[in-house]
């Protein structure tokens, strides 16, 4: 049975509305499958991974204080048509990190050597909240592993333009209840702290850094994202092949609370003759 989790950091805050699609973010879970799992040693610790289907290699990123069970409305429909690869990312799910810091490069280059590790050359890459800012940091760092991406939710500034106001206004919010905390002993909590942190420091990426990315990207937020419309938007802008879809009637959660178009926009993305798109 499908339940229903919430994770730490400053995106994963509990939901705010009972309002389909407008909730801050819902992570929905199966739970995990040792038969398709599989760890790799990767850049000083060990990364869960597990893989589904066959074809061209899909690899899928999970957002801040979540795991890989965020694509659970994803993997089904997917997995008829690619590789799809699943990983939790480090100092999350199952993926333990020993390490005092954490950056989207650091997790961008684990997902390259990752993809090294597999034997995979390059993979479509598909992206969510804090995935989605990794995926764009993998394009930019490592181009030649991305075919073509799909972002849903990300933002370049740990800020009130990066973040709707209010949401960067409960951060800060949190912020200031860990160090009311301080200092921590427990591992838990250390490791939920710099999961946090991530978030409430980063990202910080000017957008002529967007530039790097050669591959067509695919940059996906909702209506009533955390994210600001125009903020999205501006990403979009300024990826060279870069095409635009904001989500009617929806929130953070564009893959779940709008799963199937979701899943037929992407695939139709991916499988798609090129073309620059205008942004609307």
């Amino acid at each position: 049975m499908k339940s229903q989790k919430i994770g730490m950091g400053l995106i994963m805050l509990l939901l705010v509305s009972g309002i389909s699609g407008c909730g801050r973010l819902r992570v929905l879970t199966t739970g995990y499958n040792d038969s398709a799992g599989a760890y790799y040693d990767i850049r000083g610790f060990r990364m869960y991974t597990e893989t589904y289907g066959k074809g061209k290699p899909l690899l899928m990123i999970h957002g801040n204080g979540g795991d890989m069970n965020a694509f659970a409305n994803n993997v089904p429909y997917f997995s008829k048509k690619f590789k799809v690869i699943l990983a939790d990312s480090r100092a999350h799910g199952r993926s333990v990190d020993p390490s005092d810091s954490l950056s989207f490069e650091m997790m961008a280059d684990d997902y390259a050597a990752l993809l090294t590790a597999m034997h995979i050359p390059r993979a479509y890459v598909l992206g969510w909240s804090d995935g989605g800012i990794i995926a764009l940091e993998l394009a930019m760092r490592h181009p030649e592993k991305v075919i073509r991406l799909a972002s849903t939710g990300a933002n370049l500034r740990a800020d009130s333009i990066g973040l709707r106001p209010d949401v960067w206004q409960d951060g800060v919010k949190e912020y200031k209840a860990w160090q009311k905390r301080m200092p921590l002993t427990d591992a838990k909590e250390k490791n939920d702290y710099k999961v946090f942190m991530l978030d409430y420091e980063q990202p910080d990426i000017a957008l002529t850094e967007l530039r790097k990315i050669k591959c067509p990207a695919l940059i996906i937020g909702g209506d009533n994202d955390l994210i600001p419309v125009a903020h999205t938007r501006q990403i979009a802008a300024h990826i060279p092949r870069g095409k635009l879809w904001i989500v009617p009637n929806s929130g953070h959660a564009t893959l779940m609370d709008h799963s199937r178009q979701f899943n037929r926009e992407v695939d139709a993305f991916f499988h798609r003759f090129f073309f620059k798109y205008r942004h609307r």
